[in-house]
């Protein structure tokens, strides 16, 4: 049920966004086959959204087809509601100003027909660009982002000690090995002494994705390669993916804690399970087990998913928190709907009580196969030595 409530969610605001783009794009034209034309592309395409999105279960070779149309498609929908709806305010904006200064209502209205088709279509055209602009971003080269984090616990002999974070691999419809080759070369190319994967690595089932994912078992670093679940495990059957992940050489941390070590000296990661693993039988977040025993002398790193969990590593004195989940907001202006729903962390650097975040803008994306104002992002963080 956890799962089917936000899928009946998306399926109704998906319609809400086709209908407004036929009441302003479809229904003004004239009476005609274009007219009909247009009115059929947009139901079907608003259908063809929850079928490529589930095909992936039932047909994953239709899915990866048919997602590049769709799921662009969706991106498209999307920015073009949101330029339409800015035109429709300032015409409000317009007609509401006339009509304080005593402009009869008849006299007042912002734009005429003919105008309101000629903002409709550019409207379009400034979405049609950005989509493309993003595809390009989102299909591009990883920006290298390094993040120097001093922590007041660590040890000299570990100052300069790198780990690469990548988060939001989303491997599926549209990503595939060719993407993760990609990926694992440039994260090795760094060097780092330990790599930590924070979450949704995949969006479908083992079955359909092992070989795509087969690639992270080239991953490599001194110290090990360390994993925690994201919220997209859990959709696409999150113990045979853990199984299947730990086969290629990756370490889950579910509520657990490992000391790293280097020259007689040692920090302590840490990895809870995501913020909605309580959902499913035996997961969920507990942070008083992966903790239990701690010398609290020790630094602390801490892989969660999500970064509203940091509220939870505060209270545990946790020194660095590293999460994803956010994309970065992967398509502006939802940036501020994913921001509203972290409790205001969406990429970057923040401080919290006593605790670092930082969260990753990810390596990969989910559903359009789109970025935009946030780029494709591997991070090294470099742990000083206060």
């Amino acid at each position: 049920m956890s799962h089917v409530l936000p899928s009946v969610f998306g399926l109704v605001f998906s319609a809400g966004l086709h209908v407004y783009l036929w009441s302003r794009i479809g229904k003004p034209m004239e009476r005609g086959w274009r007219r009909r034309a247009v009115g059929i592309a947009i139901v079907v395409m608003w259908l063809m959204v929850p079928v490529t999105t589930t095909a992936r279960m039932w047909a994953p070779e239709l899915a990866k087809v048919a997602g590049w149309v769709t799921l662009t498609w969706m991106a498209f929908a999307g920015l073009t509601v949101v330029a339409l709806l800015a035109i429709d305010v300032g015409r409000l904006a317009v007609w509401a100003a006339r009509r304080v200064r005593g402009v009869p209502a008849s006299e007042a209205v912002a734009a005429g027909p003919s105008r309101r088709q000629f903002l409709a279509g550019s409207a379009a055209a400034v979405a049609g660009a950005s989509v493309g602009v993003g595809m390009i971003e989102a299909r591009g080269e990883h920006e290298i982002v390094d993040v120097e984090v001093t922590l007041a616990k660590l040890p000299a002999a570990l100052d300069g000690f790198t780990i690469v974070q990548l988060s939001d691999l989303h491997v599926g419809m549209t990503i595939g090995r060719d993407f993760v080759e990609r990926v694992v070369s440039r994260a090795n190319a760094l060097s780092p002494d330990l790599i930590l994967l924070t979450g949704d690595l995949v969006d479908g089932p083992v079955a359909d994705l092992a070989d795509d994912v087969a690639p992270l078992a080239q991953l490599h670093a001194p110290h090990g390669v360390f994993a925690t679940t994201g919220n997209h495990e859990y959709y696409s059957g999150v113990d045979a993916w853990i199984a299947a992940i730990e086969k290629l050489g990756v370490r889950y941390l579910r509520n657990e804690r490992v000391a790293i070590q280097r020259g007689g000296c040692a920090f302590d990661l840490a990895g809870v399970d995501d913020y909605s693993g309580d959902n499913y039988p035996g997961h969920g977040e507990d942070l008083d087990k992966a903790l239990a025993g701690r010398d609290a002398s020790r630094a602390l790193v801490l892989m969660a998913h999500q970064p509203r969990q940091v509220h939870h590593a505060v209270d545990h004195g946790v020194d660095l928190q590293l999460s994803g989940h956010t994309h970065g907001g992967q398509i502006w202006p939802w940036h501020f709907i994913v921001k509203l729903q972290q409790g205001g962390f969406l990429g970057g650097r923040y401080a919290v009580g006593d605790t670092q975040l930082y969260v990753t803008r990810g390596c990969g994306y989910w559903g359009p196969p789109v970025r935009v104002l946030a780029p494709l992002e591997i991070t090294r963080v470099i742990l000083r030595a206060a």
